[in-house]
Order: structure tokens, then sequence, then C-alpha cells
């Protein structure tokens, strides 16, 4: 991935996290994985669960503790009421940027 691709992935890694989580729960290996998936091949586990403990600490989601089968209890977020409103301003600016961005490459029509 490019420097300029990893600068943009880091100001929309959180709307695409809370985006993951508004189809289901999941722990930070889960989400780190689904990236990989869809190729963000280089985000590191550190960078997600690096933003998963900040958007517990806004309150974006809710934490549940399971047992693991190795180590600590795993940690399962899943997104609540406030990273729903979260979620919906981001795509509206994500619409928003994108609409505008389109303009400028045909040429500002």
């Amino acid at each position: 991935m490019g420097k300029q691709m990893t600068e943009m992935l880091k100001g929309t890694l959180e709307g695409i996290v809370l985006a993951i989580l508004s189809v289901r729960p999941a722990y930070g290996y889960e989400i780190t994985a689904w990236l990989r998936e869809k190729g963000f091949s280089d985000i590191a586990e550190g960078t997600v669960y690096a933003l998963l403990i900040r958007v517990e600490q806004r309150g974006l989601v809710d934490v549940e503790k399971f047992p693991s089968e190795k180590g600590p209890p795993r940690k399962v977020y899943s997104l609540n009421a406030q990273g729903q409103e979260c979620l919906e301003e981001f795509w509206r600016t994500w619409s928003f940027l994108t609409k505008q961005l389109e303009q400028l490459r045909e040429g500002g029509r």
C-alpha cells in the first residue's frame, strides 16, 4: 500500500470499522482478518486494537467479554445507537466528499 493510500485510510478507518460492526459484532482479530481479506493487507492488528479502544472510550460500541481458548477473555464489540449515529454521519460525509471529488475529476462540472 502506498503512502497516499495509508494516509487516506487513516482518515476513514474508524468509519470502516463501524460499518463492519454494523453488520455483526466482532473481536479485534476478526476485524483485522476481514480488512485483510478485502485487500487492506498492510493494516496492523495494533492499529485496529487502538481504534477499538478509542471508539469504546467515546461510547460508540458496547463490549462483551467471552472466554478465550488461549489467553485472556476476548472482547467482542458491537455497534450501539451512538455508534450507529456516528456511522450515519460518516456515510453522509463520505457521500458528500465522493460527489465533490467526482465533480473535480470531471473538470468541475
